[in-house]
């Protein structure tokens, strides 16, 4: 045996003896009194009241009570997939409502006289010109150059913000042209001439708005059309010098040919973009994880989805039994999904005014991020709020399932940019509203917007607009597409909602057909003025 000073290796019976002396020795010092094992400990049988008795024997469960274990915890993390992963087929489900409706990726919808209740999109407006397209990244970075005047954004397919175009964005409303990386692209890039944004995911919503021009739609839909373009990034092009190309830092290339895509009215075009509450809610999250990159997917997520056999690069082939939790958990979490949109808790903090108020907005308690409340804009500029570093997993799933875009411009205490959004979905006595009565709602003198102001009503199930012969479920203050909501004469704006089919001045009225249809109203501020925020 070797020896260095006085150490000197054991052999392995010496070490048993060693350590068993040891343990005997510690044992002779007393044992960890009763009291604090109990606390760490499991007993025979443990009494629940969702899975009955549970067996175990010195703490190891028996079979029956393993297999009832493991489908509870099959169904905690399908739950949490619904709720986690929403975002995700929230956006899958746009774009194959888009494409089933014949508007490929790069084609654009526009509605150049508005969008009415015929199509199905999660609290869309009819009050403002939208143009929508799905950017197909998988050849390249894209350009696009987008109108002036506009209002937009730019999201992965997780519906992580991108940035922002138009008034909120770089361009400031002049107009500009944006190159969109893929992921990992790590190819010849411009100097200068346009602002870069890389997405994470193989396509982008490319989503903007445009406000009328005299109330009318049509000098705008002539505008996006003639203004708005959208083709392949030519590394070495505009933006490029000859000198970085002679040095050997940039590229040298053909100048990009613009070009106009394929533009699809929208206005009055029946189709549906509403993600599903079944069992094909999990293999649309199957889609998701398949076709985007893994990184793209919060690592949470993505495990809350390979828990329950939705792994990127392996066939989603759930068994019997898998399925039948699958079918109970989407049924439970979407029914969560419901209670948490329509009846939060006050401890949420979606109320804008006050634990008093029904008029909700979750932005507001986390942000775009769900992560930290938005700044405070002072005289001496941006004043952060503190984090408590928790993602607000509810106020998440509030808003993914009731809308779609997600922007800092949308939840932000900052006058005359960006649009902001309240929603009530009960009346002044707590009682969720019902479209065989009759509602009255007074806006007091002044409302602070620079734009336009509007109410909107809602389809509770689809959070769609709801479906009327009058097409614009709307009351605001254009004249575009139904009139104006008159003043009073102190300056309040009244906005009555009934079933009847009769028109009775400023007000909106429902279809007889969804006379007991329950609703959700949305207020929409844009571009509003300090008294709002």
């Amino acid at each position: 045996m070797k020896k260095t000073g006085t150490l000197r290796w054991l052999q392995p019976t010496q070490i048993l003896l060693v350590s068993l002396a040891v343990t005997t020795a510690s044992l002779c010092y007393g044992q960890v009194p009763d009291a604090e094992r109990k606390v760490f400990s499991t007993l025979d049988k443990v009494q629940t009241t969702r899975l009955g008795t549970l067996n175990f024997k010195d703490g190891v469960p028996d079979a029956a009570t393993t297999q009832k274990l493991y489908d509870e915890l099959d169904y905690i993390h399908a739950v949490n997939a619904f709720m986690g992963g929403y975002p995700l087929v929230n956006q899958l489900a746009l774009r194959k409502g888009f494409i089933k409706a014949g508007i490929n990726d790069n084609d654009v919808i526009v509605t150049p006289n508005l969008m009415s209740s015929k199509s199905l999109f999660l609290t869309a407006n009819a009050d403002t010109y939208y143009f929508w397209c799905y950017l197909d990244l998988t050849k390249g970075p894209l350009v696009v150059e987008t109108p002036p005047g506009a209002l937009g954004i730019f999201d992965d397919m997780t519906w992580k913000w991108i940035g922002d175009f138009g008034l909120p964005g770089p361009d400031r409303g002049e107009g500009g042209k944006y190159i969109i990386l893929p992921p990992a692209y790590d190819g010849a890039l411009p100097e200068g001439s346009y602002f870069i944004y890389r997405s994470n995911t193989w396509q982008a919503s490319f989503l903007g708005r445009c406000f009328l021009q005299n109330n009318d739609p049509k000098p705008v839909d002539e505008l996006v059309k003639k203004t708005l373009k959208i083709y392949p990034y030519v590394p070495g092009g505009l933006g490029s010098s000859i000198g970085n190309y002679l040095t050997g830092k940039g590229a040298l290339g053909p100048l990009s040919t613009a070009a106009a895509p394929k533009f699809v009215d929208g206005t009055g075009k029946v189709m549906s973009t509403i993600p599903p509450a079944d069992y094909t809610y999990f293999e649309m999250l199957d889609e998701v994880i398949q076709t985007q990159p893994a990184g793209a997917i919060d690592a949470e997520i993505a495990g809350q989805c390979a828990a329950i056999g939705i792994v990127k690069g392996k066939p989603f082939d759930p068994d019997a039994r898998m399925k039948k939790i699958l079918t109970e958990a989407v049924a439970v979490a979407n029914a969560t999904a419901r209670a948490i949109t329509f009846n939060a808790r006050d401890a949420e903090g979606f109320n804008y005014y006050g634990g008093n108020s029904n008029w909700v907005n979750s932005l507001f308690t986390g942000g775009f991020e769900f992560m930290t409340p938005p700044p405070e804009v002072t005289s001496d500029g941006l004043k952060h709020r503190p984090s408590d570093g928790a993602r607000k997993l509810n106020a998440r799933t509030w808003f993914f399932y009731l809308a779609t875009g997600i922007t800092p411009a949308m939840c932000m205490y900052l006058e005359n940019v960006g649009s902001q959004y309240l929603a009530v979905y009960l009346d002044n006595k707590d009682v969720p509203f019902d479209g065989g009565k009759t509602y009255k709602v007074t806006l007091p003198p002044n409302i602070p917007a620079a734009r336009f102001w509007s109410f909107t009503v809602y389809d509770n199930q689809s959070r769609s607009m709801l479906e009327t012969p009058q097409l614009y479920p709307r009351a605001g203050s254009q004249t575009y597409p139904s009139p104006e909501a008159k003043a009073n004469p102190d300056g309040s704006t009244t906005s009555i909602f009934w079933p009847h089919s009769a028109k009775r001045g400023r007000t909106w009225q429902l279809d007889s057909n969804h006379a007991r249809q329950r609703m959700v109203c949305v207020i929409e501020v844009v571009q509003p003025a300090e008294v709002f925020l």
